[in-house]
C-alpha cells in the first residue's frame, strides 16, 4: 500500500506586527513614566520605622547636608504654574532682573541651593548642567534666614492645596544647622512636617511587626482563595 506523503508547511512566522506592538508598548511606558529628578546633594539619612511612605506631589522639601548646606525643592504633578508664581514674585519683590529664560529654567531645576543673590547666575546654566555647579547652600543664620522667603513664597503659591512638608537631612549633619532649618518654618507659622529617613524593619516582636505579619497572611490567604 503506497504510503500518504504529507505536504511540507512553511514554519515561518510574520514577526512585523509582534514587532509593531512591542514598539507600542515601549512607546506608552516611556511618555507615561515620570522620571524623579535627581537629588542636589547626596544625603545620608538616618533609619526609622514607618507604617507608610512619604508622597512627593504637591511638596516642598528642604535638604541639609553633612556640611551643614540648605537646598530648597519643589514638587507638583499638576500645577506648573506653582513655579512661575514663586519666581516670578522673588524676581519682582528682589529686583533680580531675571529673564523669560531664566524663570522657565526655574521649574526644571532640581534645587536651589545658593544665596537670592546669585539666582541669576544660578538659573543663566542650563538645569542640565547644574551638577557641575558647586553650590554653597542658601543661608539660614540668624541674621539672614533666606529658607524662610523661599517657605513662604512657596506656601503662597499653594494656597488652596494640600501640601507636604518634607525635611531630607543627613545623619552627620549638626544640630544647629539643623535648627535654622526649623526656624524658617516656625516663622511661616508652619508646625508639622515630614522628616524623609531610610526605612527599616520593624523590631522582632514588636506591635508593628505583628501588625505587618498579620497583614502579609491576609495578603496570602486572600490571594490563595482567588
Amino acid at each position: 500500500m503506497p504510503s500518504v506523503k504529507i505536504p511540507k508547511k512553511s514554519t515561518h512566522v510574520d514577526m512585523t506586527p509582534f514587532v509593531d506592538v512591542a514598539f507600542l508598548i515601549l512607546t506608552f511606558f516611556i511618555m507615561a513614566t515620570k522620571f524623579k529628578p535627581p537629588e542636589p546633594v547626596e544625603v545620608t539619612t538616618p533609619n526609622s520605622v514607618s507604617t507608610k511612605d512619604l508622597e512627593e506631589k504637591d511638596a516642598i522639601m528642604v535638604t541639609l547636608d553633612k556640611e551643614g548646606k540648605v537646598y530648597f525643592s519643589m514638587f507638583s504633578e499638576k500645577d506648573p504654574s506653582v513655579f512661575r508664581s514663586v519666581i516670578e514674585n522673588m524676581n519682582t519683590t528682589r529686583n533680580l532682573g531675571l529673564t523669560a529664560q531664566e524663570m522657565a529654567n526655574f521649574s526644571k531645576t532640581a534645587a536651589i541651593g545658593v544665596p537670592i543673590a546669585k539666582l541669576k547666575s544660578l538659573l543663566s546654566v542650563p538645569p542640565d548642567e547644574h551638577k557641575n555647579i558647586k553650590m554653597e547652600g542658601i543661608p539660614v543664620d540668624s541674621a539672614n534666614n533666606e529658607l524662610k522667603i523661599w517657605i513662604r513664597d512657596a506656601i503662597n503659591a499653594f494656597s488652596g492645596k494640600k501640601l507636604n512638608l518634607l525635611i531630607k537631612g543627613d545623619n552627620a549633619a549638626k544640630y544647629p544647622s539643623f535648627k535654622n532649618v526649623l526656624k524658617a518654618f516656625t516663622e511661616n507659622d508652619q508646625y508639622k512636617f515630614n522628616l524623609i529617613t531610610m526605612p527599616e524593619d520593624a523590631p522582632l516582636g514588636s506591635e508593628l511587626y505583628n501588625f505587618r505579619q498579620k497583614e502579609q497572611k491576609n495578603k496570602s490567604a486572600e490571594g490563595s482563595g482567588k
